[in-house]
């Protein structure tokens, strides 16, 4: 019998799992596989940005990551530099400035390691909440821009030529991402969500044969390793976030020893 925590951190994990398939389909598509640790330096200057303006953090965070989203948006548009530059320039440009920031707060301390690692065994019920509703919203959101955003994603001039909207696709979903990281690192910790982008629909690639395919294998195989995790976590006592990123890992090196579909 499972106790309640455990049910908690499987639905919480599940649900994260979920969203982020199709997401992280379009992040490894795209080669944003960077963008989330951008996120993270940034997690900094979003918490002195909330301590000094008096305001939640976790909206201090969403803030600074949607205007770095917005930030990355412009200069990719400007085409001068390649994106994991500018990924780095603005990675460790936050994470300075952040430290700077607090360093001013002489009585400010900030336990980073809750924001990378979180602790997905102390997940609430109003947590699952949030997960749900928001992935569903985000989702249903993604949907809507599936077509176009594929359609830039294979080829961004053709895309223009027929009429998409190109600027503003990529700029929601920039801003979608980044919300969805922001808000769901402070519930189950920076690493567990950027893993759960990339490994799961990096193992997933070798085995659809269509992108649809792929978001949903995705999912599958996050859910798959949060579950497994979660299970290794509770037969030998280790870190539980960090037991389900052991249990992607697994999963995308078992993948390589399969042969590839054929077709």
């Amino acid at each position: 019998m499972l106790d309640d925590f455990l049910w908690r951190a499987l639905c919480g994990g599940v649900g994260v799992a979920i969203v982020a398939g199709p997401f992280g389909s379009f992040v490894v598509w795209r080669r944003l596989a960077y963008f989330g640790d951008t996120l993270a330096h940034s997690a900094l200057l979003g918490v002195a940005l909330g301590f000094l303006l008096h305001i939640n953090l976790t909206l201090g965070i969403v803030v600074v990551c949607q205007a770095l989203a917005l930030l990355l948006f412009f200069f990719q548009r400007q085409k001068r530099l390649a994106s994991d530059t500018l990924l780095g320039i603005l990675s460790h440009g936050a994470l300075s400035l952040g430290l700077v920031a607090i360093a001013f707060m002489e009585t400010l301390r900030v336990d980073l390691i809750s924001y990378l690692f979180g602790d997905i065994l102390a997940i609430t019920r109003a947590d699952i909440y949030w997960i749900l509703s928001g992935g569903a919203l985000c989702l249903t959101v993604l949907i809507l821009l599936w077509r176009p955003l594929l359609s830039i994603t294979v080829h961004e001039d053709l895309a223009r030529v027929e009429g998409i909207p190109v600027d503003l696709v990529e700029a929601l979903f920039v801003s979608l991402l980044a919300l969805i990281v922001a808000v769901m690192m402070k519930i189950v910790g920076l690493v567990l969500v950027t893993s759960l982008f990339i490994i799961p629909a990096a193992t997933a690639r070798r085995f659809a044969r269509t992108p649809e395919a792929m978001a949903a294998l995705a999912s599958a195989l996050g859910s798959v390793a949060v579950a497994g995790g979660l299970y290794g976590s509770l037969l030998y006592d280790t870190p539980a976030g960090p037991s389900i990123v052991v249990a992607a890992t697994l999963l995308f090196a078992g993948s390589l020893l399969l042969p590839a579909p054929r077709g």
